[in-house]
């Protein structure tokens, strides 16, 4: 017990002081002072300059300088992705990244000066990430950048994805290109296309309130106060609808006949009116347009384009003519003018709001958007067709279509297997242990090999605090289908672990727990099984709960600071063993643990799976309510030899299984059946033989009826 708690104590240790500076807190001035460089390394990302500017534009930058006075030139432009975009990575939180970029619009260095994915902070080396992110230097703002290789004649670019870190390095690269189009475009370098303009139907007929909202003419967006890791009062942070003015029917049914007449007849060709109505108790207009003019709350956002409003695109909308429509505390009309905005085309409200870290008290820029496009019947000819970009998720699972299907095709053949367990142990029991054996032993190689090294599908306890995470805060499928085999695997896991609990997985098809296995298989096989040996029941049935601990204790850290807890969770080696390249690549602590448990389990059968897996202890939770279960006698009761034989020392004194602590080796099954080796069953035969009684077979294959047999 001591020799446990030391090393739990020694992992956790190694885990914190070896965390990568990326972890590192950031200065709160560095997304409010309007000296941006006084907090953040410019020259870095914009080699050559002397000087900066302070922040300026919407969104904001800094220009760079070179010399001073009459020789100062302008020669580039650097900028926070925070101040621009707000993609989360797979941890739930953006990458904060500084940018670079020359007069030209090319990519002058980028540097990431904050993240929080798991994998980057104690797997990865922090020298991969430089040398992903040194790809960007040269590329051009503009240019159609993707995560893979590029195909001939296509006029993407593709970059080196970081291995077991794909979904991060998609988005990060959005991070980084959408930022500097934002800026490209904004200081000229880059043009927007301008869209064919909508025509409209001439339609006359109003609608009203719930009219509008079921067709989509009218759209709602919604925050909620633990989106934004604040406390609740019991009313949405904003709760707001908005429409489209110019197109008839939605103008006259919002402002009446003689209000929109009006409002048209003050908008220029290419002016646009949006209404907003909202409550709750934040205020979409925010407080920008008191100091500055500036509504800093909101944008409308088309493609790359946004635009944003000043008080000079201010109306007052005074009331609304629909009938049934809401009452609302706050409510304006908005112009966008200028003329790359089509309303034949979609669009998206944008509400901007600053998201409190429940951890550090630190605030970060986070965006919520709610698409807006006109209904057919308003626009003549219906809609055009736009081709949207596949989702980052889909791009990935269209990339690994064979993958998928072999992986699919072992977690099947697996279930099924299992699924006639029955049949193979009979076939053990009476000919050879081999039917059972060797299955196991293709499947187990198969998860280390495939699944593991090469696919790098392990499992994780992140995962289950990530899930647990989204639950409480917010839910989104795409994070979870960013990585295809692990949601595959996931579903699998769920749906067989209420079926025959916790021991497919942990036993069978768990990558590390397969190479545990068979490394301990291969020690005995190579001259040490007589070495090998059984912790006593006494220490195994204290030890077995330290696994539940460390799981309870990485659930309570989470909710406190869920960084802190994803790097307690190398207690688990998984990522030592199959996603950092190999652990060599990481720090003596981790080395030191990884060979102490791959040491420690050539002589006791899995120690870590039994002692330490977070990540069993939260399988073995559910697995109480499973519904099949393994096939017992009543003289199981006062018979042992079940349990001398059980690697899980799953089975107690009484020869009541613990299913939870079962990994489902089926030792106890092939013994249920042998007529030979079982002693109830021996008695059995040589009792009726010794008769001269007639054995009475089960099924085809001669074995006899145990005694008093219960399922």
């Amino acid at each position: 017990m001591k020799q446990s708690r030391f090393l739990l104590f020694a992992l956790l240790w190694s885990a914190l002081c070896y965390g990568s500076s990326y972890d590192a807190p950031l200065p709160p001035q560095l997304s409010t002072d309007p000296d941006l460089c006084a907090f953040a390394p410019c020259r870095e990302v914009m080699p050559g300059a002397e000087g900066f500017s302070v922040r300026q534009g919407r969104p904001s930058y800094v220009e760079a300088y070179r010399g001073s006075g009459a020789q100062r030139q302008l020669i580039g432009y650097v900028f926070l992705s925070t101040d621009i975009v707000d993609i989360p990575a797979y941890s739930g939180k953006p990458v904060v990244t500084l940018i670079g970029m020359d007069t030209k619009g090319v990519i002058s260095g980028v540097r990431i000066l904050k993240h929080s994915e798991p994998i980057l902070l104690v797997g990865i080396p922090e020298g991969e990430l430089d040398k992903f992110i040194a790809q960007y230097v040269g590329k051009f703002a503009g240019a159609k950048v993707e995560i893979g290789k590029s195909s001939a004649g296509d006029e993407r670019i593709g970059l080196d994805a970081i291995s077991g870190a794909t979904v991060t390095v998609i988005a990060e690269n959005q991070v980084v290109m959408r930022s500097a189009y934002a800026i490209a475009k904004q200081v000229g370098i880059v043009k927007s296309v301008p869209k064919a303009a909508a025509r409209f139907t001439p339609q006359t007929a109003n609608r009203d309130w719930k009219a509008l909202v079921a067709e989509g003419s009218v759209q709602h967006l919604t925050v909620q106060p633990d989106e934004l890791g604040i406390p609740g009062s019991g009313q949405p942070y904003i709760d707001l609808y908005f429409g489209y003015l110019n197109a008839p029917v939605v103008g006259r049914s919002i402002l009446g006949e003689a209000g929109w007449k009006r409002l048209m007849s003050e908008l220029k060709a290419d002016e646009h009116a949006i209404f907003i109505v909202a409550n709750g108790t934040a205020s979409f207009k925010g407080s920008g347009f008191v100091r500055g003019g500036i509504y800093d709350r909101i944008q409308v956002a088309q493609d790359l384009d946004s635009h944003t409003f000043r008080d000079t695109d201010y109306q007052n909308l005074y009331g609304i003519a629909a009938a049934g429509s809401p009452a609302y505390k706050e409510s304006a009309i908005f112009i966008l003018r200028g003329g790359h905005f089509s309303a034949a085309y979609p669009w998206s409200l944008v509400f901007l709001a600053n998201k409190v870290d429940r951890a550090t008290g630190s605030k970060t820029f986070a965006n919520f958007e709610r698409e807006y496009w006109l209904p057919d019947q308003y626009l003549e000819g219906g809609r055009p067709t736009v081709l949207r970009p596949d989702p980052t998720w889909l791009r990935v699972w269209q990339g690994k279509p064979l993958v998928i299907a072999l992986f699919v095709l072992l977690l099947a053949a697996t279930a099924g297997l299992y699924a006639r367990r029955d049949w193979l142990v009979r076939k053990a029991s009476r000919k050879d242990k081999r039917w059972v054996s060797i299955p196991k032993y293709v499947v187990w190689t198969t998860s280390i090999v495939f699944v593991g090294f090469y696919a790098l599908a392990q499992p994780s306890i992140t995962h289950v605090l990530t899930w647990l995470h989204s639950l409480v805060y917010q839910w989104r499928w795409e994070l979870f289908l960013s990585d295809p085999l692990i949601f595959i695997f996931w579903l699998f896991i769920a749906a067989t672990i209420f079926l025959w609990g916790r021991g497919l997985f942990c036993g069978w098809l768990c990558p590390y727990g397969s190479l545990s296995e068979l490394s301990f298989k291969i020690a005995g096989a190579l001259g040490l099984k007589r070495f090998q040996f059984h912790l006593p029941m006494v220490w195994h049935n204290r030890l077995r709960w330290l696994k539940y601990g460390i799981f309870a204790l990485l659930v309570g850290v989470s909710f406190y600071d869920i960084g802190l807890a994803e790097q307690m969770a190398e207690v688990e080696p998984f990522k030592s063993t199959f996603l950092v390249g190999g652990v060599w690549n990481r720090a003596w602590p981790f080395i030191a643990y990884w060979a102490a448990l791959f040491v420690l389990g050539l002589f006791v059968e899995r120690p870590f799976c039994k002692y330490l897996c977070p990540l069993g202890a939260g399988l073995a939770i559910p697995t109480t309510f499973r519904f099949i279960k393994l096939k017992r006698k009543e003289e199981c009761t006062t018979c042992h030899a079940c349990q001398k034989g059980c690697g899980s020392l799953a089975i107690a004194d009484d020869g009541r299984i613990d299913q939870r602590e079962c990994l489902l080796c089926l030792e106890c099954q092939i013994l249920y059946y042998d007529a030979h080796t079982c002693p109830p069953l021996s008695q059995e035969r040589r009792r009726r033989t010794k008769s001269g009684l007639e054995l009475t077979p089960i099924g085809d294959d001669g074995y006899y009826i145990p005694i008093k047999a219960v399922r």
